[in-house]
């Protein structure tokens, strides 16, 4: 840890000349995290001198340095022993810097060595790759900073819960290399709150079969709700679109989201359809659009509306759907609008 009193202290002055030697720009610095000038001691030429023995360029060391200058307080020892802790999983080290200059704080985050040391070895014996474990280091850090008995234990609960629920051992590795490629994140919650979820959904009706089903569905993201959230959002559901609780409960497997978004969200995404002009049975019919946010919807029906096309009376279906989607739908509407009613060298079938 270091000290963040600034006001009775004064910059490094050997930081500031050999951070401004590598062209990094000071004020940003000054601006983002000055503390790191005020330190006594500093490694500045020593993680350049690393950075670019591993092939980073000038631009990409003052880059790496700006945007996590608290870099030059790690000893080069601690910086060398992640190097070849993250080259272990890296194809060669252009891959390494590239991730070093895209990630910085992720890299130079030493302090869980051992930690992150052991997570690596675990997850390679899981049998994820090596590309999966890099994207773990740079987009899910923390998940390393945990101690790997916590890491285990959250996988074994995984393990249990899919033959609990009618899960093969045949697919079980399989079935858990994929959830946590989709959602790392899994691995940050504790095992007794995903047995609560789980608990929760059985409790309200779901087989096991489709709990297996919302699992693999919502990518494990059910693990990061609480059963109190989603009641609230069932609760939402069930009175908006007035169903009962096994129409409910298909609502839910056919649309996920009504389960994953909270009643705010939910409620929001609805008003902004009722403004549009589409009626909650026309939501009901297709409960995929809640999972598209407000300005989407207010973007696609702007475009669909340009052609001709009324919301009202037509189905949601061309509203639904990832953005490739919506273009392949809205390309078939204008291609179907602008195509000429007679069509002159078209052959006339005449009948004898």
């Amino acid at each position: 840890s270091y000290t963040t009193d600034t006001a009775s202290r004064e910059e490094n002055k050997k930081t500031i000349e050999s951070l401004y030697r590598l062209s990094v720009d000071i004020k940003k610095i000054r601006r983002l995290k000055e503390w790191v000038l005020l330190q006594d001691v500093a490694y500045v030429q020593e993680i350049a001198g690393i950075l670019q023995e591993m092939g980073a360029d000038e631009t990409t060391v003052a880059s790496v340095l700006e945007r996590c200058p608290e870099a030059v307080l790690r000893t080069p020892a601690e910086v060398n022993t992640q190097r070849a802790l993250w080259q272990s999983v890296c194809w060669n080290e252009k891959q390494l810097i590239k991730l070093i200059e895209q990630f910085p704080e992720s890299f130079f985050t030493t302090k869980y060595h051992k930690n992150q040391e052991a997570n690596i070895l675990f997850f390679q014996e899981l049998g994820l790759k090596n590309n999966i474990i890099t994207r773990f280091l740079t987009s899910t850090p923390s998940v390393f900073y945990n101690p790997v008995e916590q890491t285990k234990s959250v996988i074994e609960t995984l393990q249990r819960s899919y033959l609990s629920l009618g899960g093969s051992d045949a697919n079980m590795k399989i079935w858990i290399l994929k959830l946590l490629s989709q959602n790392p994140f899994i691995l940050l919650n504790t095992p007794t709150s995903m047995q609560e979820n789980l608990e929760f959904l059985q409790k309200n009706g779901f087989t096991d079969d489709e709990v297996l089903q919302l699992l693999s569905k919502l990518k494990g993201f059910i693990f990061q709700l609480t059963p109190a959230t989603m009641q609230k959002s069932m609760l939402f559901s069930k009175n908006t679109f007035k169903c009962s609780d096994q129409e409910l409960k298909e609502l839910v497997l056919k649309c996920p989201a009504l389960l994953y978004y909270s009643a705010p969200v939910l409620e929001e995404r609805l008003e902004g359809l009722l403004r549009e002009g589409v009626s909650v049975a026309q939501i009901r019919e297709m409960p995929m659009v809640l999972e598209l946010t407000t300005q989407i919807v207010q973007y696609r029906i702007k475009k669909l509306s340009a052609l001709g096309y009324d919301m009202k009376s037509g189905t949601l279906e061309s509203l639904n759907g990832t953005k490739k989607d919506f273009e392949v739908n809205y390309s078939k509407i204008q291609s179907k609008k602008e195509r000429p009613i007679f069509n002159p060298v078209a052959p006339i079938n005449i009948e004898d």
